[in-house]
C-alpha cells in the first residue's frame, strides 16, 4: 500500500520513534535547497528504507535525524525529544567502514566504549559477542588489512551496536560492496537488527535492496528533496532471497520504480 505523508498517522496510533514534519534543509546561504517539507513516522522497531536518485537529501535527511548537522525548518524528533544534537540512542554507520588500521577488529569496536569512558571488563565481552553475533569471532585480533571489505563492514556494524544505540541509522552500508557480498549482508543485517530489536533507518540507491529490508520504503524525490510517496512492505520475517522472484516482490520494485519515474 502507497501513503503519503499525510496519512501517515492514525488517532490510536502508538507515538513514533522517529518524527518528522515538513522538515527542511538548506545550505550554502539559501543557495542550495537540499531537503523541503519532509514529513513522515517510523515505528519502534521498524525498518525503513530511503529511496531516490543522486542528490535528493537521503543522506542529509540521515544526518539530521543523527543530530550532525541543523535542520533550516519543521520539527524533528526521536523518543519523542527534539533533535538539537547527537544522541547517545542514536548511532549512525557510513558506506565506508573506517576502522582504525592499526587496531584489532575487537579494538576497533571497543572504541566507541573507550571515548565515552574506560572499558570494562563486561564491555569486552559485549564487543566479543558482537563480533561472533556479526560472524567474526574468529577475527577478533585480525587487522582490518586482514580483513575483506565484507568483513570490514561487519566490523563497522558490532562497532555501531557497541554504541548501545536502539536507533540505528545505516547510509548505504553495503554500496561499495559486490553484489554477492552485498546479498549475503542485507540477510545478516536483518537477523541482526532482528536480534537486538533496534529501529532502523537504511538509505540505498538499490530499489530491491530497499524493498528486501524495509518494512516501508520512503521514495524521495529529485532536490529539492520531497517525500514522494511511502509504500509498505508487507512480507513476514524472516525472509530469504527467494522472496526476490515473487510475484507481488516484484509488483512493489515496479511501483517504487514508478513512482521514482514519475519524477
Amino acid at each position: 500500500m502507497t501513503r503519503t505523508a499525510e496519512t501517515l498517522r492514525t488517532a490510536n496510533a502508538p507515538a513514533p520513534i522517529i518524527s518528522a514534519r515538513d522538515v527542511g534543509k538548506i545550505f550554502g546561504g539559501g543557495s542550495v535547497v537540499a531537503l523541503q517539507g519532509a514529513s513522515f513516522d517510523v515505528a519502534q522497531g521498524s525498518f525503513v528504507s530511503l529511496v531516490g536518485p543522486s542528490g535528493c537529501g537521503k543522506s542529509t535527511l540521515l544526518r539530521l535525524i543523527a543530530g550532525l548537522i541543523e535542520r533550516t525548518s519543521g520539527s524533528l524528533s526521536v523518543h519523542g525529544r527534539d533533535i538539537t544534537g547527537p544522541h547517545t540512542d542514536v548511532g549512525l554507520m557510513f558506506q565506508k567502514a573506517t576502522l582504525l588500521d592499526w587496531r584489532t577488529a575487537l579494538e576497533n569496536v571497543l572504541l566507541p566504549t573507550e571515548i565515552a569512558r574506560t572499558p570494562t571488563a563486561e564491555d569486552k565481552r559485549r564487543a566479543f559477542d558482537l563480533l561472533k553475533m556479526v560472524g567474526l569471532g574468529d577475527f577478533a585480533f585480525s587487522f582490518p588489512s586482514q580483513l575483506s571489505g565484507g568483513m570490514q563492514q561487519r566490523v563497522a556494524l558490532a562497532r555501531l551496536l557497541q554504541t548501545g544505540a536502539d536507533v540505528l541509522l545505516l547510509d548505504e552500508p553495503f554500496g561499495a560492496l559486490d553484489e554477492f557480498t552485498r546479498e549475503r549482508l542485507n540477510v545478516e543485517l536483518m537477523r541482526i537488527v532482528a536480534e537486538v530489536r533496534a529501529t532502523t533507518v537504511f538509505v540505498t540507491h538499490n530499489i530491491v535492496e530497499a524493498i528486501f529490508l524495509a518494512d516501508q520504503v520512503v521514495v524521495m524525490s529529485p532536490r529539492p528533496g520531497r517525500i514522494s510517496a511511502i509504500i509498505d512492505v508487507p512480507f513476514e520475517r524472516p525472509r530469504t532471497l527467494s522472496l526476490q522472484t515473487s510475484v507481488e516482490f516484484n509488483r512493489i520494485v515496479e511501483e517504487v520504480r514508478t513512482t521514482l519515474g514519475e519524477h
